[in-house]
């Protein structure tokens, strides 16, 4: 049972199958097919985007720029079709290599110009916000091409496709950090810097990759939102970065770095999706869904913070009901 209770993936598990269970009671349309459907395609581009906040928040920092980033990129996306005449592949594979270059910019300011995480961020999510309405003129850009819908609409063996690009990143990136070198030294950096920096790790080299890594995911989002709607636009992508925090907070990872799993991300990113949907579906405001998603992080950094206390009280309390129990059958 101690073992249960330590595990990174049962606390957030609980909260998905709490918010799950009263999201099936709150409202009889939740468990219909075609709206479970959409919870799936809606998660993709917040799974993808959680995924990037876990890296960065790992090493103890963190990036507010990804929703704006999406919409640049959408933007850039949406250019590089209809002006460029460039095939739908080719401009996801350039849109990609474009958010690891955003990331690395984002990392750049960080590392080695040793501006805090947020303010680096928050910085570059305003630059990002007003590129975008430099493209175009400020307008959007629609009806891009017939492709687009394929590469996110499509269904494999009756499962929409974008299920299957969760599983497969989200393997992949739980290989990364947990196999390879690069990804222990994220871990390393994050649970004490000054401690990774004399055993060997260069931290610079680090928290590049680890943003570059963030804006890689962004991008990847950016294709999806881009291809789910068939169109890029300067007015994508805001509170995207307030989702894919709480997803990743909400799913364990510590905020003070060095402490986090991307399965539990996952689970974390269907809480969040859950209940925002429960909230669509029963017409609650945008406003209230704002007030509803800052409490959300509010309270997973809350039961962070508590989270050892809160474990040694249950481990005492389960300690204490062993000895009475071996104690009754003693008797």
């Amino acid at each position: 049972m101690k073992k249960i209770l330590k595990s990174e993936i049962i606390g957030p598990f609980i909260a998905f199958l709490v918010v799950f269970l009263l999201a099936c009671i709150s409202t009889e349309r939740f468990l219909v097919l075609s709206n479970l459907r959409n919870l799936v395609l809606q998660i993709c581009v917040t799974a993808f985007l959680a995924v990037g906040a876990t890296f960065v928040i790992l090493t103890g920092g963190i990036d507010i720029s990804c929703g704006s980033a999406v919409a640049l990129q959408t933007m850039l996306f949406a250019t590089m079709i209809k002006s460029w005449g460039l095939s739908v592949w080719a401009g996801v594979v350039l849109l990609v290599f474009v958010g690891v270059i955003m990331g690395a910019f984002n990392g750049f300011l960080v590392s080695y110009l040793k501006i805090p995480a947020f303010i680096a961020t928050l910085s570059s999510q305003s630059m990002f916000r007003g590129l975008s309405y430099m493209i175009n003129n400020g307008s959007a850009l629609q009806s891009l091409s017939t492709d687009t819908e394929k590469i996110f609409y499509t269904t494999v063996f009756g499962l929409p496709i974008t299920l299957i690009y969760i599983v497969v990143f989200f393997a992949l990136a739980h290989i990364f950090l947990t196999y390879t070198r690069s990804g222990r030294k994220i871990y390393a950096v994050g649970g004490n810097m000054e401690a990774a920096q004399l055993s060997g790790i260069h931290v610079k080299h680090t928290l590049m990759l680890t943003y570059s890594l963030a804006g890689m995911c962004t991008g990847i989002a950016a294709v999806l939102y881009a291809c789910r709607l068939n169109s890029g636009s300067q007015n994508f992508g805001p509170g995207m970065e307030m989702s894919a925090i709480a997803a990743a907070v909400i799913g364990g990872t510590s905020m003070t770095g060095g402490k986090g799993k991307v399965v539990a991300t996952l689970i974390g990113a269907g809480t969040v999706l859950i209940v925002q949907n429960v909230l669509n579906l029963n017409s609650i405001s945008t406003a209230i869904q704002q007030v509803v998603n800052g409490m959300m992080i509010l309270l997973a950094v809350l039961l962070d913070v508590w989270r050892a206390p809160i474990g040694r009280i249950f481990g005492r309390g389960i300690a204490k009901a062993g000895i009475n129990r071996a104690k009754e059958v003693s008797n």
